[in-house]
């Protein structure tokens, strides 16, 4: 396997935060499961940030994680974001980035990591080695990200890579001084000012990986280590996983995400 053995545990103690909705329900244990094993680093709170779901909360307990009522994070919800269109809304979508971005108060370490509801790590991940942060990157973007992103720090992004691949380790302090510097500079929250500088006429006008990782590298380069994310979609449902394909999968990627479709949510499975 590519690189496997090269992997080494971390003695940087993290805290893992994950935004999710009932439809997670089903890729969610193992999302929970996959970091357990995968991250190489202490794990200290596991943070489940979620509508007040009884379902979502039976998880928590039974996956020892710690809930967190989303409505109780930031002074706005969905309903105050209205990014929509006659075909789209994402407006969910759109404050899923937004807690991800509030981490710093809800995490207490000094890293956290983030990572979508619908992803699994199939190979071990380190994301601090040698004094730098790892970013698992990939080679495309949306054009309508660096366009956001220019308005909210009012310069290009250096984006050597994109940083958009469905997890990424964030250090509070740095998390804490890119939104404070965001609230300077547009006379405002720091939540308000990604809205209002955001094209909502546009799908996908913002990415929190994408913003956080071009400052982080726009400050500093030499703390940043870019790795190649290796991820693959899949359009199958998690329960179809096999050890065998994973062991197979893990061959080429790193992880795996798999998409939602219609019918796959009906009833989640204990793991």
């Amino acid at each position: 396997m590519p690189s496997l053995m090269r992997i080494r545990s971390s003695r940087v103690k993290i805290d893992v935060l994950i935004p999710a909705i009932e439809k997670d329900l089903v890729t969610l244990p193992y999302v929970i499961n996959a970091v357990r094993k995968q991250v190489k680093h202490p794990i200290g709170r596991f943070l489940i940030v979620s509508p007040n779901r009884t379902r979502i909360k039976a998880l928590c307990k039974r996956k020892r994680c710690t809930f967190v009522n989303e409505n109780r994070v930031l002074p706005i919800t969905k309903y105050h974001i209205r990014y929509r269109s006659s075909k789209w809304d994402l407006s969910g979508w759109m404050l899923q980035q937004l807690l991800k971005l509030s981490g710093d108060k809800l995490c207490s370490s000094k890293y956290f990591l983030v990572i979508d509801a619908d992803t699994v790590l199939i190979r071990p991940h380190v994301f601090r080695s040698g004094g730098r942060t790892l970013f698992y990157c990939r080679r495309w973007s949306q054009p309508e990200y660096f366009r956001t992103y220019r308005k909210l720090m009012g310069r290009r992004a250096a984006r050597p890579a994109s940083f958009v691949t469905h997890y990424m380790l964030f250090e509070r302090s740095k998390l804490r001084q890119m939104k404070n510097a965001i609230a300077a500079k547009h006379g405002t929250s720091w939540y308000r000012a990604i809205l209002k500088s955001m094209n909502k006429t546009k799908k996908y006008a913002f990415s929190e990986f994408e913003t956080y990782g071009n400052y982080l590298y726009s400050r500093n380069p030499g703390g940043v280590g870019i790795r190649k994310a290796l991820n693959k979609s899949l359009n199958m449902s998690v329960r179809q996983l096999t050890a065998q394909k994973r062991q197979s999968l893990a061959r080429s990627y790193r992880s795996l995400s798999f998409h939602k479709r219609k019918g796959y949510a009906r009833k989640a499975v204990k793991r």
